[in-house]
């Protein structure tokens, strides 16, 4: 049935674009209360969540039409996007024109910008769609914004929208700068039979229908919301192919598709929830460095990460020319523990192999020049490159593969290839 058949002079149940009318209902107003109390608070950010068609992106549109004109927002979406990238797409949407350049350049660009913004007491809010999908080296430019702060607040408020849980991104161990700032975490929730019935008449009604409850009856309406999951994307779909299909008025019950309903995204926060702490070690790794048989120090690795070189900046400091200045970076993760070498000029070895990467299991023997650490865990029991791990999270994967590629230029930077065991100073 074609739409003027149905009595409507436009699509009620538009599937792109902007929607013909917002329409509130509880899970929605909830959401706009949460957005507007953290960008009112000093340090906000605010995690937004829920499956595909939730409603995520129409409510943050409608709360970005209401922000005062003086308060720049910039609304960007995520997916691939690399550090220069993402600076470009934020400068953009703050109206700024760019002409090649660099990424130190839009960084400083940016926190300018931001500075002076949150200093005359208007700090832009910053909206990130589809978080999951920013590369490593963006998560990290991004966390660089996060701590800019003029006196006590934040200089850009920030909305990371995900179709995913987000905490277990924001907490781990790379991303503190944000986790230190999230006010709110919320999850979308599906409309009630009685909101979707209210949703779905307004938004005939607002297409030209004189009479929605002749063309989607109460019995039509609670198929259509029990099809959908009460989830606004999917009812809009499913509406608009109800309509599509029928052949008289009033659209009969047979012919509402029923499609594969996704899963609430506070579900999948609470599984995560409820498994992470078993995966956690009860104690900390102890870590032994020694040289020529004599224990030099104990220390036990109680933190998210740890740089050996030979530097006296570096957690554990080893002052022999033997060991480049940022050897060898160890992370913790969960009950696991990464080993990666930093690019360095005589190699780091475990277990008298060498490794660029590694994940370290109980009584592993790392060997830095002549200098020995013996890496202690009980609950350590698998070893492996990081490429084999059993790792869920590859967005941090990535953000430490970044980390150690940023520390090792210190140890390559004009050097000519050399063989093991041979002094980094003095060259």
């Amino acid at each position: 049935m074609d739409l003027g058949a149905a009595g409507l002079r436009e699509q009620p149940f538009r599937t792109h674009g902007r929607p013909l009318t917002a329409i509130s209902y509880g899970a929605y107003e909830e959401g706009f209360t949460v957005l507007e109390e953290s960008s009112a608070q000093a340090n906000g950010l605010c995690l937004i969540q829920g499956p595909p068609l939730s409603g995520k992106s129409t409510l943050i549109r409608e709360f970005a039409d209401l922000v005062p004109g003086e308060i720049a927002v910039a609304i960007v979406d995520g997916q691939g996007l690399n550090t220069a990238g993402l600076l470009e797409a934020i400068l953009g949407q703050f109206g700024f024109v760019l002409d090649q350049n660099s990424t130190n350049e839009l960084l400083g660009l940016l926190r300018v910008f931001t500075l002076q913004q949150a200093a005359a007491h208007e700090p832009p809010i910053l909206v990130i769609k589809n978080t999951f999908g920013l590369k490593a080296s963006a998560l990290r430019a991004l966390c660089e914004l996060a701590q800019l702060r003029v006196r006590a607040t934040s200089a850009v408020k920030i909305v990371l929208v995900s179709d995913r849980p987000l905490l277990p991104l924001v907490q781990s161990p790379e991303m503190q700068p944000l986790a230190k700032r999230v006010t709110h975490d919320f999850h979308m929730r599906p409309m009630t039979n009685e909101e979707a019935l209210h949703y779905l008449h307004t938004k005939l009604r607002a297409a030209g229908s004189e009479v929605p409850e002749f063309v989607f009856p109460i019995s039509v309406c609670t198929e259509l919301w029990r099809a959908s999951g009460g989830w606004p994307g999917i009812l809009d779909r499913i509406a608009l192919l109800a309509i599509a299909n029928a052949k008289t008025l009033p659209v009969p019950v047979h012919v509402v598709e029923c499609p594969v309903l996704p899963q609430g995204t506070w579900k999948k926060a609470e599984e995560l929830a409820a498994v992470r702490p078993s995966t956690r070690s009860t104690n900390p790794p102890t870590l032994y460095v020694s040289h020529e048989g004599e224990t030099l120090q104990e220390l036990a690795f109680s933190f998210s990460r740890l740089l050996i070189g030979r530097s006296e900046h570096n957690d554990i400091s080893i002052s022999s020319k033997f060991i480049s200045r940022h050897h060898a970076l160890i992370v913790r993760h969960g009950g696991a523990t990464f080993l990666m070498d930093l690019n360095s000029t005589n190699g780091t070895y475990v277990n008298s192999r060498r490794v660029s990467n590694h994940v370290l299991a109980h009584d592993d023997v790392i060997t830095i020049g002549h200098h020995r650490i013996k890496f202690t865990d009980p609950e350590a029991t698998k070893r492996g490159s990081l490429d084999d791990a059993d790792f869920a999270d590859t967005v941090i994967m990535k953000s430490l593969d970044d980390m150690r590629r940023l520390l090792a230029q210190e140890n390559t930077d004009m050097l000519p290839s050399l063989t093991e065991n041979l002094p980094t100073t003095g060259l």
